[in-house]
């Protein structure tokens, strides 16, 4: 542990002269993180080492220690530990200083190696691939640093569900590789609280299919979720669609971010929406709408309209889907648009 008591205790001058001569820029270290120059001990040039050792340059270890000062207080041996246990999912040396150049903080968090090897080696086991493992260690690192035990438990509650809800054990392991990949944040969450969110759905009268459908679409958010706060969005979307029980359950199905959004962000987005002088029959007919921003809305809205497309007296499919579905939505408009009228019968004028 170091302390933090930047008060009573002055820069370590050969921590400094030994940055000075790497070529890193102190004053963005002092702004950052202070405390580090500040230390009795620190590992300057070993570090530096194993990194020029690795394939960086001098400007890659300059950018890597101005971005995570805290990497020189490391022990040459952790580091070297470290770098073995990622050398386990990446091809080579020159990917592995690309990804400690991009994300040095997931790098140089060497508290949990048993953990992180353990886990590293258990979703190898379990099938996923090492590029998968190599993202997860730096967007996810947290689900690294949880004992192996927790994780394998989480997966085997998932499992379990899968095959209980009617899922086929030939098309298990392709299901759970698919939803780690889309969301391995799923880790972070414990089996009684997977086990709730889905017995909710069922008590809702959702059917084992639907669930199934649901948990695919929610690419695994579901698990972050609770009983109270789906409920509360249920209940405000059946009282803002005026709609039945079942029918308020097909409205989730298509639009499972009825379940997910808490009520001040749907209450924001239909806000949004009915400014724009979108009827509440339009939304409840096309909810998916619902998963985009205010801001998204009025801009999709904006090059609509300057098409002369009313937004209003149609359906709202046409603002759906991701940035690249609406561009390719906008352009058939436009061509539309464009395209001259062909008169079958008008004489073509050909020169001679």
């Amino acid at each position: 542990n170091y302390t933090t008591d930047t008060k009573s205790r002055e820069e370590n001058k050969k921590t400094l002269e030994n940055l000075c001569s790497l070529s890193v820029d102190i004053t963005k270290i002092r702004r950052l993180k202070e405390w580090v120059v500040l230390q009795d001990v620190a590992y300057v040039k070993e570090i530096a080492g194993i990194l020029q050792e690795m394939g960086a340059d001098e400007t890659t270890v300059a950018s890597i220690i101005e971005r995570c000062p805290e990497a020189i207080l490391h022990t040459p041996a952790e580091i070297n530990a470290q770098r073995a246990l990622w050398q386990l999912v990446c091809q080579n040396e020159k990917q592995l200083i690309k990804l400690i150049e991009q994300f040095p903080e997931s790098f140089f968090t060497t508290e949990y190696q048993q953990n992180q090897k353990a886990n590293i080696l258990f979703f190898q086991e379990l099938g996923l691939k090492n590029n998968i493992i190599t993202r997860f260690l730096t967007s996810a690192p947290n689900i690294f640093y949880n004992p192996v035990e927790k994780n394998k438990n989480v997966i085997e509650t998932l499992q379990r569900n899968y095959l209980n809800l009617g899922g086929s054990e030939a098309n298990m392991k392709i299901w759970i590789l698919k939803l780690l990949s889309q969301n391995p944040f799923i880790l972070l969450n414990t089996s009684t609280a997977i086990q709730e969110n889905l017995e909710f759905l069922q008590k809702n009268y959702f059917t084992d299919q639907e669930v199934l459908q649901l948990l695919s679409k929610l690419k695994g958010f579901i698990f972050q979720l609770n009983p109270t706060t789906m409920q509360k969005s249920m209940l405000f979307s059946k009282n803002i669609f005026k709609c039945s029980d079942q029918e308020l359950k097909q409205l989730v199905l298509k639009c499972p971010a009825l379940l997910y959004y808490s009520v001040t962000v749907l209450e924001e987005r239909l806000e949004g929406l009915l400014k724009e002088g979108i009827s509440i029959a339009q939304i409840r007919e096309t909810p998916m709408v619902l998963e985009l921003t205010a801001q998204i809305v009025q801009y999709r809205i904006k090059k609509l309209s300057a098409l002369g497309y009313d937004i209003k007296s149609g359906n709202l499919e046409s603002l759906n889907g991701t940035k690249k579905d609406f561009e390719v939505t906008y352009g058939k408009i436009q061509s539309k648009k464009e395209r001259p009228i062909f008169n079958p019968v008008a004489p073509l004028h050909i020169e001679d």
